[in-house]
């Protein structure tokens, strides 16, 4: 029998989906072979996979230097600048291999056009969508094409949708192509049909809901917090300059981080991985949160430090600020205030039913965001999330802005004044345009923010009145109570 060879096992731990396995060999490699670009792209690779893309930018920056041609890693390169938001720069990576016969020509094209689409660049989405190619054989070619019909015709693409969602044995070409349709029902008016269909690509797709593990870690952390002052200490020396949104999906978040991105003081990072990595690193079987004293401070110095570096490599040029969208914040403000200490946290709260709306009928992880797959379930996360900010924010003493959305889209000068006020900052007139913002937002409000700030998707869920009974009231009040314009 043929020996295996290092690229035949790297693909291997891949194909089997073991990521931590390919880690382990990369290391190997650089361990026998310091500049081995195979080390350095399998490393890349693994890490992306494990969420690290801290350790994943250094290492493909280190395999680039090393083969600056390699299709391969070029692709890798291209789809980390989409993570953040340089999506001019993976057009420019990707188009090349597109247009080549390289093995990795097919993916190139099948992202480029995903990533055309997703930019709003619909023309050349368009253009690249009717060329012919190899890539037509992929089964993903069925969802480009749903895609045309729909920017020409949306009734048309939305039924071409249907059927693709009913009929591919795809599971992630199924949950892309039904939630589409679902927005597509949505923007024609056609609501009952929007929601029944939502229903049934949640219950074809998500899997089992399990609450407990989404309400059980909230409701521990609710009661630590509430020993008071003095069980979370600062770990870690003051920082300076890292700003964090706090907030639930679809609450306004992206608005708020591409008008602050206009500052010329403000690099907003997107929905940037440290937190995630940090959390998980802080959680994965120690004595955080219960014991905080029992873990020595060099880890919190450590951790602190890995994700200054990641935030700063990623904000624009120039920025002293970052502004970090992971909607991860809300759920880690203990890990905040001990490791960021002078960090400042913005928490913005939309009406609870137009929340539950679009998070409904969105595309989300199905991993990460589970519990939006049930109007009942949002409404719990959403009244935890309620419950547990402010007292965050009271008990560890958190430099903080507390928004209203409805507020920020009726009078946008007086609380981005607010916000900048409290990052030290002076107002700026360009905050007030984010449509004229050049980032990217590769997220689910992308169109909406290419526009000027406006106020057409307040009470939106008035479409879907009839899902929403009196379980609601409370919740609603008590948002209600919090806004100034009204």
């Amino acid at each position: 029998m043929a020996r295996e060879t290092p690229l035949a096992r790297v693909e291997r731990h891949f194909a089997q989906n073991d990521p931590a396995g390919a880690l382990q060999f990369a290391n190997e490699i650089l361990r026998q072979s310091p500049n081995s670009f195979l080390g350095y792209f399998t490393r890349a690779r693994a890490n992306i996979w494990l969420a690290n893309h801290v350790d994943a930018e250094k290492d493909m920056e280190r395999a680039l230097q090393i083969s600056p041609n390699d299709e391969h890693a070029r692709l890798v390169r291209a789809n980390m600048d989409l993570r953040l938001g340089n999506i001019d720069r993976a057009v420019s990576l990707m188009r090349p291999l597109a247009r080549g016969r390289g093995p990795h020509a097919v993916e190139a094209h099948l992202n480029l056009m995903m990533t055309l689409h997703q930019g709003g660049r619909l023309e050349e989405f368009v253009e690249e969508a009717t060329m012919d190619g190899a890539w037509r054989k992929d089964p993903r070619a069925l969802l480009m094409h749903a895609r045309v019909a729909a920017i020409k015709d949306r009734e048309a693409g939305a039924a071409e949708l249907v059927a693709l969602f009913r009929a591919n044995p795809h599971p992630a070409i199924r949950r892309s192509a039904g939630f589409e349709a679902v927005g597509l029902l949505d923007k024609v008016g056609r609501y009952r049909e929007a929601f029944e269909l939502c229903t049934e690509v949640h219950a074809a797709t998500s899997g089992a809901l399990e609450p407990d593990d989404w309400i059980g870690p909230l409701e521990a952390q609710i009661a630590l917090l509430e020993k008071g002052p003095g069980f979370y200490k600062p770990r870690a020396a003051p920082v300076h300059g890292a700003a964090f949104v706090v907030a639930l999906p679809r609450s306004g978040t992206t608005l708020l981080e591409q008008m602050l991105d206009r500052h010329p003081a403000i690099g907003g990072i997107g929905e940037f991985d440290g937190l995630d990595y940090l959390c998980r690193s802080m959680h994965n079987g120690g004595p955080w949160p219960r014991v905080p004293s029992a873990v020595p401070d060099a880890r919190f110095v450590e951790l602190q430090q890995r994700y200054l570096e990641g935030a700063h490599k990623i904000r624009k040029p120039g920025a002293s600020w970052t502004f970090d969208k992971s909607l991860r914040a809300w759920r880690a403000l203990p890990e905040i205030a001990t490791i960021f200490p002078g960090a400042v946290c913005i928490n913005v709260d939309r009406d609870p039913r137009d929340m539950a709306t679009s998070i409904f009928l969105s595309f989300f992880n199905v991993a990460a965001y589970q519990w939006s797959q049930n109007l009942t379930m949002i409404r719990r996360m959403i009244e935890l999330q309620r419950r547990l900010t402010p007292l965050a924010f009271e008990v560890l003493g958190i430099s903080h802005e507390r928004i209203v959305y409805e507020d920020l889209v009726e009078q946008p000068a007086l609380y981005a004044e607010r916000c900048l006020k409290r990052m030290g900052l002076e107002m700026d007139e360009a905050v007030l345009s984010p449509e004229k913002n050049k980032k990217t937002a590769f997220t689910l409000s992308h169109e909406q923010v290419r526009q000027p700030i406006n106020k057409r998707s307040v009470a939106r869920w008035k479409n879907y009145e009839w899902a929403f009974d009196s379980s609601w009231d409370k919740v609603v009040a008590e948002h209600e109570s919090r806004r100034q314009f009204k």
